[in-house]
């Protein structure tokens, strides 16, 4: 079984690709935070939820090659819409704060950094328990 399959690898990956793109979201709402009757965005939060239920337990084929089965496409995509809270408008329309796109960018960052410390740690221990640690 390889590490890439199991439901925490997956989740993690889900994760970073999700924080990923919210980072390019937040981006654009600060880049366009002088354009007239722009309306911020954000993503939907990530569910552990629905994460779980979008983890595949299922048997795979095990293969020789790649060309002998096509694998599904693992990029998955997250939708945008119009930020829930505006905290304010401005008089062209523009809801964009700047204030409060850098605080999500910042805590978008934090989150990033939280979800690869935990794949650290995680293959710390599968190394340590396959005896490939660091320890003598």
């Amino acid at each position: 079984m390889s590490l890439g399959n199991t439901v925490l690898f997956g989740m993690m990956s889900e994760k970073m690709s999700w924080l990923g793109q919210r980072q390019r979201v937040l981006s654009q709402n600060v880049a366009n935070a002088d354009t007239p009757s722009y309306h911020a965005k954000d993503l939907a939060p990530l569910k552990f939820t629905d994460a779980m239920a979008r983890q595949d337990r299922s048997v795979s084929l095990a293969v020789s090659s790649p060309m002998h089965v096509a694998l599904p496409d693992s990029t998955a995509r997250f939708e945008e819409s119009d930020a829930d809270k505006v905290y304010e408008t401005s008089v062209d329309g523009n809801s964009v704060v700047l204030e409060e796109q850098m605080m999500k960018l910042t805590e978008t960052t934090e989150d990033y950094n939280l979800a690869t410390g935990i794949y650290r740690k995680y293959m710390a221990l599968h190394k340590a328990a396959l005896g490939s640690g660091s320890g003598g």
